[in-house]
């Protein structure tokens, strides 16, 4: 015998009879509740994160990580109030709750043990913690935070050269080179171009991240601009 179809909710009541989900959430497509939905469509909005991949999240912490939901639901909610910029060098920094408006600095402004002559300048705080990474560098770093595109109206007073300008004067820590990371794009070139000219006059030596042909690539794969510039910063070998 086959089961009895589905019968429509009843047209004398409410929405036909039928439960209306929580207000300001949808049912997803498959069948989530409208609130798990939700948290999968606000985990979508973080960098590198797809819609399946938020759903699998999602799922996790409703399912089988109810502890792990707590904890990290906490963190996140005081998240803003102990973190801000770091106001030497524009990293991230973490800040005590009696701390009031004292000027947030971050570990690697507070470790004496960096050479501070040596400022490494980035565009973003993705790209010093990538060089971070690498072990090859032991000074200190100041994050712009964006870079110099006409295209996009985002000109040279729109970037913190002032701050800048001050930082290299800075006479607790004088600075004796610059060395400008910003990636090697249009808008990164034009960037480090930029900032060439405007700290060259303060007579601090300015030099440029090599590029060239990543380790472990094939030749007849890189473009022309990479492999110039590998040709070019050649250095003596044997």
């Amino acid at each position: 015998m086959r089961p009895p179809a589905s019968l429509p909710g009843s047209p004398n009541l409410p929405n036909g009879g039928r439960v209306a989900p929580a207000a300001g959430f949808r049912s997803a497509p498959g069948g989530l509740p409208g609130r798990l939905s939700r948290v999968a469509q606000l985990l979508a909005r973080l960098p590198g994160v797809g819609e399946k991949t938020a759903q699998r999240f999602a799922l996790f912490l409703a399912t089988g990580g109810a502890d792990t939901a707590r904890e990290l639901g906490g963190e996140l909610a005081e998240l803003g109030g102990h973190i801000r910029p770091c106001a030497r060098c524009g990293h991230i920094a973490e800040v005590a709750e009696d701390s009031g408006d004292a000027p947030a600095l971050c570990a690697i402004c507070l470790d004496t043990r960096r050479d501070g002559g040596l400022l490494c300048i980035v565009a973003r705080v993705q790209d010093l913690l990538a060089i971070e990474r690498s072990g090859a560098m032991r000074g200190r770093y100041f994050v712009l935070g964006r870079l110099l595109s006409p295209l996009e109206g985002v000109g040279a007073e729109e970037l913190p050269l002032e701050a800048l300008r001050a930082r290299v004067r800075d006479p607790e820590e004088p600075v004796r080179e610059v060395l400008v990371a910003t990636p090697p794009s249009v808008d990164g070139e034009a960037t480090a171009l930029l900032l060439a000219r405007e700290l060259g006059a303060l007579g601090i030596q300015v030099t440029r991240i090599a590029s060239g042909v990543p380790h472990g690539g094939d030749l007849e794969f890189a473009d022309q601009v990479t492999l110039g510039r590998a040709i070019e910063g050649r250095k003596h070998f044997g």
